[in-house]
């Protein structure tokens, strides 16, 4: 039942830190246009590079070791102020390195001012300390206040295509405000710091074998924004923002399980109970199979109208480009399991490192050619393909350790009920005009769609959903 309430708030928490984005789009891409949206994109993805270099995989292995020490109070406090300490001197000397960054550069530069709260931000955020003790009803708490200040400053500050600074003003403080208020739930987890026992060093390594498969994430993740403002214009990483956006919502509820269960897979790893954690996996690959399948052809149902509906006919070619980009739903959803759920926990990150960093060269090595050819939708098919690859790899390296024909158990019945309802759905945006009501009326007609063929079929995931209402506890 825990893990049931945790990915709850885990999924409510990675959703609402994407949400003011997406409320505010509508708004934002009408009052700043697709050149404001653009420079936002362009700055934040440089910005990002400094933040990943600082934070040098510390959020990931911060919420492992706390997974692993978390009933003693003593080596937890220590755990914790050893890797806090750590990040801020990292992040230190990654704004060392903006700065002068900064002084090399003439364009954009108030705009990289603006972003730059975010790097100091990073130094603050220890919402991996929770993640690691499995609390994350204190992180949606958070990040709800902060997101809804952020969201009344937006709409009653930014007013034009001048105020461009104020919105990425507006969106680095709320981040850096909102990692602060962290540290206040701090003293009923962790002592003070005993200064004298503290190492540093210790850290240093795992947490950098952690950091090169966030380097190769990172790259597909930002590389294009980057790439494109600089082959294809801001404009063009603006379209390419926006789509990504969007299918990061959808992801995040299909992700949140791979968060949630990566302390739980690491206190199970380190009680030598592999069964159970054989168990898990094949449970939450029936779940990636169930959520990811309906959420990615749905949005590629409602695409091509709701782009438009939704943020403007300047950005009509987002639609176009979600299409395309909805697929890595289903792909991200099994990388982040594999990745996040099983490798990690069980300390494979060299199978991990692999598998990103050969995607991220795919990534590399198909943008250049592809955004000189096809512009924002080559960029679009390179992210696809790089997903394809880590998600395959992730999927190799584990074929002798975990049964991949129990993984996919039911795969067929999922895909079938997942191409009916998209049949569906895009027969109804075809002929109806967008409007919210419409939009609520296609997702529910396709979630009843989808869910009458499962049951139907009596797809495996079925089970779990009645075992959970019949009495409560779910199968995990």
């Amino acid at each position: 039942m825990k893990i049931v309430k945790n990915f709850l708030f885990n999924m409510t928490y990675q959703v609402f830190i994407l949400l003011v984005p997406l409320v505010t789009t509508p708004y934002i891409s009408r009052v700043l246009g697709s050149e404001g949206v653009g420079i936002n994109a362009y700055t934040n993805s440089i910005i990002q590079y400094f933040i990943l270099f600082g934070s040098i995989g510390i959020s990931t292995y911060g919420n492992r070791q706390i997974a692993y020490c978390r009933d003693d109070k003593r080596e937890l406090s220590k755990t914790f102020w050893e890797i806090s300490i750590l990040r801020f001197v990292t992040i230190f000397i990654a704004y060392v390195a903006f700065l002068i960054y900064l002084n090399m550069t003439t364009q954009y530069y108030s705009y990289f001012v603006a972003q730059s709260y975010q790097i100091i931000a990073a130094a603050f955020d220890i919402s991996w300390f929770f993640m690691g003790l499995e609390n994350f009803k204190i992180t949606v708490i958070r990040n709800f206040i902060v997101k809804i200040i952020s969201l009344v400053c937006i709409f009653t500050m930014v007013k034009n295509a001048n105020d461009i600074g104020i919105y990425i003003l507006i969106l680095s403080l709320s981040l850096l405000f909102g990692n602060l208020s962290l540290w206040g739930y701090l003293k009923k987890y962790v002592r003070k710091p005993n200064f004298k026992q503290i190492s540093l060093l210790k850290h240093l390594k795992p947490s950098i074998s952690l950091f090169i498969p966030q380097i190769a994430i990172q790259i597909y993740l930002v590389l294009n924004k980057t790439m494109l403002g600089n082959i294809s214009g801001v404009q063009s990483a603006g379209y390419f923002e926006y789509s990504d956006r969007i299918v990061k919502i959808v992801l995040a509820i299909v992700t949140s399980i791979g968060t949630v269960m990566l302390p739980r897979m690491a206190s199970i790893f380190a009680n030598k109970d592999y069964k159970k954690l054989n168990e898990y996996m094949y449970t939450s690959g029936s779940f990636i199979n169930f959520i990811s399948i309906p959420l990615s052809f749905g949005l590629a149902a409602i695409a091509p109208k709701f782009a438009v509906w939704f943020m403007g006919k300047d950005f009509a070619i987002t639609g176009h480009l979600m299409m395309i980009e909805s697929i890595v739903i289903f792909l991200i959803g099994w990388g982040v399991m594999i990745g996040n759920q099983y490798l990690i926990p069980t300390n494979q990150i060299r199978k991990y490192t692999y598998a990103v960093s050969a995607s991220a060269i795919v990534n590399l090595i198909l943008n250049v050619p592809l955004i000189y050819t096809m512009g924002v939708t080559g960029a679009t098919i390179a992210t696809v393909a790089s997903e394809i690859t880590s998600t395959g790899l992730q999927l190799y390296f584990i074929r002798r350790q975990i049964n991949i024909i129990r993984l996919f158990n039911g795969f067929w019945k999922y895909l079938l009920a997942g191409l009916v309802m998209f049949l569906v759905v895009s027969v109804l945006n075809s002929k109806l005009n967008m409007t919210f009501i419409i939009l609520v009326m296609e997702a529910l007609t396709g979630f009843l769609v989808y869910m009458v063929i499962c049951w139907i079929l009596k797809v495996p995931f079925m089970k779990v959903i009645v075992e959970f209402l019949k009495d409560n506890k779910h199968k995990f």
